[in-house]
C-alpha cells in the first residue's frame, strides 16, 4: 500500500473545495485514513475473519467502494479454494489503478473483477457477503435505501452485509464528547489544527452520516433478519447485517 504522508490540507487555503477521491487524494489514502478512522486496521482484518465464516463456495463477494483495495486483499487472503469472485467497485479511476497495483501485488485463486463505476449502477447477484466500508455515507442520503434493498435482493440466504460508517448522535453531550476524542485521535496522530480544519470544511458538504438506529432501522425495514453494532471506536462504527 501507499505510505506517502498526507498532507493535503497543510497550507493555509482561501478557497476549500469539496472533498474528492482524485489523485492527490489516492497517493496519500492509506496515511489518511490510518490516522483518520480510529480502529480502521481491526475492521478492515475483521472483514476478513467474517469472509471465512460466511463465505460459501462458488458464490460472489462485493466490496463497495473499495478505494486501494484493503478489504478485498483482506477477504482474498482468507478464502482460498472456494471458487468465488470478488467484484471490488469504485468510482474514482485514481484509487482503480492503484487498486490493481496493489491487488497484482499478491498472489491469489480468488478473480477479482474490478470496476470503475458508480455502486448505485452495479448488479448485486448470488452474493455470500457484501461490504460497504466507510462508502453509504458519501451518497446521498435519499439514495441509501434503493442501494440497502439491492444488496438485500442479491444476498443468498445466509449471506451478509458489514457496513462501517462515522456515526451521528441525537445526544448532543455525546455528539460533542465523541467528536472531541476523535480529534484528539487526530491530534495525537500528527494533525495540526489547520489540517483538521480544513479537511472538515471539505468534507461538510459530501459525508453525510446517519446515526445507528437510522442504519438498524434501515436495514431491518428491507428485510435483514439480525443486524449488530459489532465494533465501535468514538464515533466510527462498523455493522454486520445477516440475511
Amino acid at each position: 500500500m501507499n505510505t506517502s504522508q498526507d498532507t493535503i490540507y497543510a497550507q493555509p487555503s482561501d478557497h476549500i473545495s469539496d472533498f474528492q477521491f482524485d489523485n492527490r487524494v489516492a497517493g496519500v489514502f492509506s496515511d489518511m485514513i490510518r490516522r483518520s478512522v480510529p480502529g480502521y486496521t481491526q475492521i478492515i482484518n475483521t472483514i476478513g475473519e467474517f469472509a471465512d465464516r460466511f463465505v460459501k463456495p462458488n458464490t460472489q463477494i462485493y466490496d463497495l467502494g473499495c478505494s486501494l483495495g484493503a478489504a478485498t486483499l483482506s477477504i482474498r487472503r482468507q478464502i482460498h479454494g472456494r471458487d468465488c469472485r470478488i467484484i471490488a467497485v469504485d468510482n474514482s479511476e485514481s484509487m482503480v489503478t492503484r487498486c490493481q497495483e496493489n491487488l497484482n501485488a499478491y498472489v491469489s485463486d480468488t478473480a477479482v473483477e474490478l470496476i470503475c463505476g458508480d455502486i448505485r449502477d452495479i448488479e448485486i447477484n448470488n452474493a455470500s457477503l457484501v461490504v460497504l466500508n466507510f462508502t453509504l455515507q458519501f451518497l446521498p442520503p435519499e439514495d441509501r435505501e434503493a442501494l440497502i434493498a439491492k444488496i438485500y435482493r442479491g444476498l443468498i440466504p445466509g449471506g451478509i452485509l458489514v457496513l462501517s460508517e462515522k456515526l451521528r448522535f441525537d445526544d448532543a453531550p455525546v455528539q460533542s464528547l465523541l467528536e472531541e476524542l476523535h480529534l484528539d485521535f487526530k491530534r495525537a496522530n500528527g494533525y495540526s489544527e489547520l489540517e483538521i480544519s480544513q479537511k472538515r470544511s471539505a468534507l461538510e458538504n459530501v459525508m453525510k452520516p446517519d446515526t445507528f438506529a437510522i442504519h438498524q432501522e434501515r436495514l431491518t425495514r428491507q428485510g435483514f433478519s439480525h443486524v449488530s453494532l459489532w465494533f465501535q471506536c468514538f464515533n466510527f462504527a462498523s455493522m454486520v447485517a445477516i440475511k
